[in-house]
């Protein structure tokens, strides 16, 4: 689900001297170092989340259709460490295990995709409806709101069946409006009696850019300065054929709502004294978050998009913008497509004017806006190269919505931090450090007057990480990748999250810091238990030395132990 800056494509550099970060909004007046201890407005919705290629596995089983991500990460080289989606969580298996999990943390809602391919093996509806997919998605949903659980759900998550993309080249190609409004028809359908909230992409950013720009993800195409605005043009046109579909043959009767994930980092000016570093601050936000939101609030894409693509097309001697237009009809149609906005927020980047070339060669989306990322070095980065903990710069972005978009009702999506580690931890002090920073600084902000209803920790479970694999974890929940029964295993931020949900905020300082030392004493245990498990049933992993349990001398030395026993009785 995440959007992935490689230090190359995204110019990100090291800000090696120290930049005081400065209040940026004039309703802003804590410093960023004070936490807030109040509590949420009651009826304020907390969850977590996953999606369909990232946790089902069983990627060719009953019926289901090849996705691009089944071909993409199939090839060779693609993937850190070649891994696949194929097993994954396994999670179309283990529906009730994984709600108990949820009942555990005390979940209000759950957000997960529906694999596009699992409905429609071809994409297609006339070609083929495959009804054990439908089963599998009733099976969910009817056991979520058996167990009180708001399910939330997603149409695209990024895995667009193949036939698609290798017959009329997915995103590139106006058909998939069409072919994708089908399918979200025959899903408010089929599962529109019981899911009331309905999201039409995730992160579309990621599709265009890393898919049809970067080639890092799949359908893996390098179309570079024309391939991410092309495809996030159709994107925005499917989203409101989708919006206007269900507004005018389900809402009615269904009485549900339909909005857009958008992922959004924050951009903070170098120098806020100078004018292009604003500027560039501002135009790094528009260019990501505004690029979606702005067509669907206002009609058209951000001036600023349409005036810097527009220019350095002109200068590459092309007859008119790389920037697609909308009709007049088309910015009528398109504006006001959403009832809700799914914002998925991560990190936060200082941003500083740098004029890029504009030959041919170079030109592409990152070139266009005619800027350089940088970050601090003491900010915290335990896990994925691009993100970086900066809890003060949720704050910002969610005021900014509330004032390019009219305070419109918001949902966070998806908001959470990795560990990049070799051997298991489950006392991932970083991860309440993290959560603890970012959702009060949430909270900040609806006391600022933001209209945020609902909050999504990103993820339920360890997952695929799309390119990175499995060298990522995301997760509340620790998976055992390497065990074919794919246990799960608590972190310490699951007891943390879940004192965050009872209380429905931080209650005092006391309590807050008391819930922190439990959760981490749970774990210490739960570390125990973990390093024994592996050992009597992954021999393998022991004889690989990749032992998921805590990294410590006396469970290496439990392991050899074992070993030699067992070389005995052999």
């Amino acid at each position: 689900m995440l959007p992935r800056c490689a230090v190359g494509v995204c110019h990100v550099l090291m800000l090696v001297l120290c930049v005081s970060a400065a209040e940026d909004f004039d309703w802003t007046k804590n410093h960023h170092g004070s936490f807030y201890y109040g509590t949420f407005p009651a009826g304020f919705s907390w969850g977590a989340g996953g999606s369909a290629y990232q946790t089902e596995g069983a990627w060719d089983k009953d019926g289901k259709g090849l996705s691009i991500w089944d071909v993409f990460s199939h090839k060779k080289g693609k993937i850190q460490q070649n891994d696949t989606g194929d097993f994954s969580c396994e999670g179309y298996y283990k529906v009730k295990d994984d709600i108990s999990l949820m009942k555990e943390l005390r979940l209000n809602h759950y957000r997960f995709s529906i694999s596009w391919p699992r409905l429609l093996p071809t994409g297609i509806k006339s070609d083929h409806v495959n009804e054990k997919g439908i089963q599998y998605y009733d099976h969910l949903i009817n056991h979520l709101l058996e167990n009180k659980i708001t399910p939330i759900v997603t149409l695209y998550h990024w895995d667009l069946p193949q036939v698609l993309q290798e017959k009329y080249g997915g995103w590139q190609n106006i058909s998939m409006v069409n072919y994708f409004n089908e399918f979200a028809n025959l899903c408010f359908e089929k599962f529109g009696d019981r899911v009331k909230y309905w999201i039409t992409f995730n992160n579309p950013w990621s599709v265009a850019v890393e898919g049809y720009e970067t080639g890092e993800h799949a359908p893996g195409l390098r179309l570079r300065g024309t391939g991410a605005y092309r495809a996030a043009h159709h994107i925005i046109k499917a989203h409101a054929k989708v919006w206007h579909t269900y507004d005018t043959q389900w809402r009615g009767k269904q009485k549900g709502l339909v909005g857009i994930s958008l992922s959004g980092e924050w951009g903070e000016p170098v120098d806020i004294s100078n004018q292009k570093d604003i500027e560039a601050a501002e135009r790094y936000v528009q260019f990501h978050l505004g690029w979606f939101a702005t067509p669907i609030f206002h009609g058209d894409y951000p001036q600023v998009m349409k005036d810097f693509i527009g220019r350095k097309s002109v200068q590459q001697g092309l007859g008119a913008s790389r920037l697609p237009t909308f009709s007049p009809q088309e910015k009528s149609y398109i504006k006001g497509t959403c009832d809700f906005l799914g914002i998925g927020h991560f990190t936060t980047r200082y941003i500083t004017q740098k004029n890029n070339p504009s030959g041919r060669s170079s030109s592409n989306y990152f070139s266009d806006r005619d800027l350089a990322e940088l970050v601090d070095p003491r900010w915290p980065d335990p896990g994925s190269e691009w993100l970086y903990a900066v809890p003060w710069g949720f704050r910002r972005l969610l005021n900014f919505v509330k004032t390019q978009y009219g305070n419109p009702m918001i949902y966070v999506t998806a908001n959470g931090v990795s560990e990049r580690m070799l051997c298991t931890e489950l006392c991932d002090e970083w991860r309440i450090v993290y959560y603890k920073d970012y959702i009060n600084e949430m909270l900040k902000a609806i006391k600022d007057g933001v209209n945020v209803k609902g909050y999504t920790a990103w993820s339920l479970l360890d997952k695929f990480e799309w390119d990175e694999g499995f060298s990522e974890r995301f997760g509340l929940y620790y998976v055992d990748f390497r065990n074919k029964n794919k246990p799960r295993y608590p972190k310490a931020s699951v007891q943390f999250y879940k004192r965050i949900i009872s209380s429905n905020g931080f209650p005092n300082q006391r309590e807050v810091e008391n819930w922190r030392r439990k959760a981490v004493e749970t774990c210490s245990s739960s570390n125990q238990l973990l390093a024994a498990d592996p050992l009597t049933s992954h021999m393998e992993m022991v004889t690989e030395i990749v032992v998921p349990t805590v990294c410590t001398l006396s469970i290496l030395l439990s392991a050899i132990f074992l070993m030699f026993l067992l070389r005995r009785r052999n």
